[in-house]
Parts: C-alpha cells; structure tokens; sequence
C-alpha cells in the first residue's frame, strides 16, 4: 500500500517539480518589480499546481487520466506523446520508482504507525527537494522551512528522537555549514555553498536530532567527492564548476534517519570500540 501511495504521490512530485520553480520566478519577478518601483508586467495566465492541466510541452496535448497513470501509462505508450509522438522524458517514471521504492521501505523499516507516516512525508519533500536543486541549484523555503517545523513538531511528542535533541539538531545542522559558508567566504572571497544547504541541514537535524549529523556530513561530503571527480572527467567539468549539494545532504539525511543508528554500531564494533 506505501508503495502503491508512492508511485500516486511520485507523479506530483514529477508536477511539483516542473512547476514550484516557474512560480517562484513568477513572484519573485513581481516582487522586484515592486521595489524597483517599476510597472507591472500584464497580467499571465493563472499558473499553479493545479492549473493548467498537464500538457506536452512540444504539442500542448492535453494528458487525459489514463495517460497519467504511474510508471504504467509510460509503459503503454512507449515512453511517447500519444498526440504528436514526442519522446517523454524518462525521469517520469523513475521519480514515480524512486518515490514508490523509497515508500516501501519506509514502511518496512517502521511498521504501519505514526513514524511510519512522518518519515513518508519527509522522504517525499527530499526527493521533491533533490530535483528541483539538481535542475535549479535552488532548495526552496516555501518546502524546507515548513518540513523543518514538522520535524520539530512530531519530535515534540518524542516520535522519533527528544525535542532537545531535535531543537540542536537543527541548530548545529544550520550552524555548521553556516560557519563553513563564511570561513570559506573570507578565506577565497567566493561564496562556496547556497543558503538553503544550511536549512536543509537543519532540517534533517530537527528530524533526526543532532546525532545524525556527523554521519550526514560525513556521507554527503564523500558521495558529493566522488560525483564531482566523475562530472569532472566525463563532462570537462571544471574545479569551479557549481554542482548542487542538496541532493547529496538528502540522500545522505535520508539514510542516517533510517539506518544511522545500525551503521554506528557496526562501524563501532569493527573498530572495536563494543
């Protein structure tokens, strides 16, 4: 049944994804527009997640229900617009995988319960996240800073670790990289890292309590590492080249939620420390 809810919530992450950045330019541009004290731009077409109704973007053919069903609909129509032929990106269907895979094994970790339906919700806004920062470099408030209160909430009640350990979780996630951020500024003059890497980090502290950190570090710095060296060799990337972190920071938070407590213990026993 997770799984299943995967693949459905997958196929509006894929919406979520193509859309929340479009909308944000949208205000933003508004916004500055009217500090700038500068007219209006006309009025656009209404623009959110609900509307206008999923189209090709080569031939505007309008996605009916069954040609939207997860994983399976591409399947059907071989990966191509039932109108005009077009090729459908394939990162479709493997977003609506990747949600239904990591769904079902949330809810093998955790059993059917309250955890299980939290860490569902925090895994979702990581994928969501991961995207649209590999697409955009852009980790946005209007998904971070709503699922770091979460965090804080369902650990008021002791759900998955204390509100202390939550609390300080999610202030030495932000302040950390923060600290980085700034040493690296004034030691190059260059800003090394976005903003909203530190909220994300606080983030999955406020979910996981400041135990997870390290390890998130740790694992998130190493996988970034080795990306970077195979971006640098297969595409000539350069040393300066940004690349995102956040989908690193998440894939790595996501893992010390679930596992972080196992992987410790037997990286302790192998040392020797137990």
């Amino acid at each position: 049944m997770a799984a299943v809810l995967g693949l459905i919530v997958g196929s509006f992450i894929n919406v979520l994804v193509w859309r929340l950045p479009k909308m944000l330019d949208r205000e933003w541009r508004a916004q500055a527009l009217e500090v700038l004290g500068l007219p209006a731009e006309p009025a656009e077409p209404t623009y959110n997640l609900l509307h206008p109704n999923s189209c090709c973007p080569r031939c505007g053919h309008a996605i009916r229900p069954w040609e939207n069903i997860p994983v399976l609909s591409y399947l059907a129509l071989r990966g191509r617009c039932a109108h005009c032929r077009g090729a459908i990106s394939a990162r479709y269907p493997f977003t609506e995988l990747a949600c239904g895979l990591t769904s079902a094994l949330v809810a093998w970790h955790f059993g059917f319960g309250w955890q299980a339906g939290a860490v569902l919700v925090v895994s979702w806004g990581l994928l969501a996240m991961s995207l649209i920062d590999a697409d955009h470099q852009l980790l946005p408030d209007v998904l971070v800073l709503p699922l770091l209160w979460l965090g804080l909430i369902v650990n008021g009640f002791g759900l998955l670790t204390t509100l202390p350990d939550a609390l300080w979780g999610a202030v030495l996630g932000y302040m950390s990289l923060w600290s980085v951020f700034w040493l690296f500024k004034l030691v190059t003059g260059k800003d090394g890292m976005g903003h909203g890497d530190f909220k994300l980090l606080a983030l999955l502290g406020a979910w996981g309590g400041w135990q997870m950190l390290p390890m998130t570090l740790l694992m998130s710095s190493l996988v970034g590492v080795f990306i970077g060296l195979i971006l640098m060799r297969v595409r000539k990337a350069q040393v300066s080249t940004p690349m995102p972190f956040g989908p690193y920071l998440a894939i790595a938070g996501w893992i010390a939620l679930l596992w972080g407590g196992q992987i410790t213990d037997f990286y302790l026993q192998s040392v020797g420390f137990r």
